[in-house]
């Protein structure tokens, strides 16, 4: 009886453990063309354990695949303000919002005038 109490036990506490090695997360990220698009998912490739990144400039929502044994979305998200971009959970500082390209600052409300067409 010992042992099965045990052998339940140490499979319980496995499976609390366990973290999920392609955990889903869907984000908002500001920005406004295809360079941002390119910007963001190569930030976020550049976080060990992403496994996907896709962001839509349409919808700005950013889909993610990750191993969160790995990384987790706050890390994800830091890593995409570092940048330049802002998520709603995070806010790109200013040094680095100023680091995009010009026709990239999604603050600006001509900017992102000029990219509704």
């Amino acid at each position: 009886m010992k042992k099965v109490i045990i052998v339940l036990t140490v499979l319980i506490s496995t499976i609390t453990f366990a973290q999920d090695k392609n955990a889903k997360a869907s984000l908002e990220v500001d920005g406004v063309c295809l360079m941002c698009k390119s910007r963001i998912e190569k930030a976020c490739f550049n976080t060990k354990g992403v496994k996907s990144a896709v962001w839509d400039v349409k919808t700005h929502e950013l889909k993610l695949i990750y191993d969160a044994r790995k990384t987790n979305v706050k890390t994800i998200q830091k890593n995409v303000a570092a940048v330049g971009h802002d998520t709603k959970g995070l806010k790109a500082t200013n040094e680095a919002y100023n680091s995009v390209h010009p026709c990239c600052k999604y603050r600006d409300k001509d900017v992102k005038d000029d990219h509704k067409s």
